[in-house]
């Protein structure tokens, strides 16, 4: 029953101390996006997947057809 209480006790004590300390601040501080900043945010996360994933196609095609051409051409 005593580890219980204890146990019981900590939990209690780390939830009274979730809003101080330096976290608690920027949790004070947060809000609920706007409609309109969650799809700036949405369409820039888009873009940026988008930039990502060409770049690897292109590193993926240059890996696949240039540098066996150009070994080719070296009589590797």
């Amino acid at each position: 029953m005593d580890r219980a209480r204890d146990f019981q006790h900590r939990i209690e004590v780390r939830q009274q101390r979730l809003g101080k300390g330096k976290y608690g601040r920027v949790l004070k501080m947060a809000r609920k996006p706007t409609n309109e900043e969650y799809e700036k945010t949405s369409k820039i996360t888009a873009v940026g997947i988008l930039a990502i994933g060409a770049l690897g196609f292109v590193i993926y095609l240059i890996i696949d057809v240039a540098v066996p051409w150009i070994m080719a051409s070296l009589g590797y």
